[in-house]
């Protein structure tokens, strides 16, 4: 019989590529992740991992097991919504991760309603920028992400997460107020191309759809600047620093009076932010409010 809390450790493993980077996520020790897949073996007969001096990957028979742990997990993720259900246990608590801006803009606003519709439920935020939330859900330190999408990102065909789309936004371009371009109705990308940039680090999704919308213009943005704090990138442009992309919600709000914000003619960076759970969790009593209030919280902010 197979047990299927070594199949979470399995499926870590498989996310993060290293033992000891799955035995973090999960709290455990190396060495106790690696006597629980010995025993996970010896329970299934096979060679589950082929293991090498960068890490470790999964043998044909540990991705057939793999396919296997995705349905099996996503199952007791309904068996205990169902029993929370059957319990009438619509108080506790929900953890949820979000990028700042999600925080401001759905994240706060949702749990205003959850406090006069669901006063039961408390909802713990942890600040995590768009591609640090996915894999908090998935090692069980958060229950629900708001997350972005971007390169890499698991697709909505994913087994491992179950998604709702919140909304999608277009990034402005952020020009010095005196700006030879600051006021034409908007801008091309191509005619900033000589300019120095301003933009986030290399891990941020938005630095992926900053490049991406560049290289579909035609060129590679000279990033002189760099700042995950779209405060600070809209102070560098404000000062001649260079020009940016911004995402139109993260402008609300900011004092712009050194700065002009254009709309961005041609193929344009969209950020599309959703809300994803572990797969089967989605109808929990706990969770399924929440994702209902997210929805309402995000009902008409798409601007793409």
């Amino acid at each position: 019989m197979i047990d299927p809390r070594r199949l979470r450790i399995l499926r870590a493993v498989a996310d993060h590529r290293t033992v000891t980077a799955a035995a973090s996520a999960l709290y455990l020790t190396p060495s106790a992740v690696s006597q629980q897949l010995i025993a996970l073996e010896q329970e299934t007969g096979h060679a589950l991992l082929i293991r090498s001096g960068k890490g470790v990957r999964l043998t044909a028979a540990g991705e057939i097991l793999l396919a296997h742990t995705h349905a099996v997990l996503a199952q007791l993720e309904r068996a205990e919504a169902e029993l929370a259900a059957y319990a009438g246990g619509a108080a506790g608590e929900v953890t949820v991760a979000a990028f700042a801006t999600g925080i401001a803009e759905v994240v706060a606003p949702a749990i205003g309603r959850l406090a006069v519709d669901h006063a039961g439920i408390r909802v713990r935020v942890r600040d995590a920028e768009g591609d640090e939330s996915l894999p908090l859900v998935l090692d069980g330190e958060a229950d629900l992400a708001v997350a972005v999408e971007y390169r890499g990102a698991p697709g909505e065909g994913d087994r491992r997460l179950a998604r709702v789309p919140l909304y999608a936004e277009p990034f402005d371009a952020v020009l010095r107020a005196d700006h030879p371009l600051g006021t034409a109705p908007r801008v091309a990308l191509a005619e900033l191309a000589d300019s120095d940039w301003i933009g986030p680090y290399p891990g941020n999704p938005c630095h992926d759809m900053v490049l991406l919308a560049c290289e579909l213009a035609g060129f590679q943005p000279r990033l002189a600047h760099w700042s995950d704090d779209f405060r600070a990138v809209v102070a560098l442009a404000g000062a001649g620093a260079g020009v940016a992309l911004v995402p139109r919600s993260a402008l609300r709000g900011m004092e712009l009076t050194d700065t002009v914000v254009l709309p961005v003619s041609g193929p344009a960076a969209t950020r599309r932010v959703f809300a994803a759970v572990r797969r089967g969790a989605e109808r929990h009593p706990l969770i399924s409010p929440v994702l209902d209030a997210l929805a309402a919280a995000a009902d008409g902010l798409s601007t793409d």
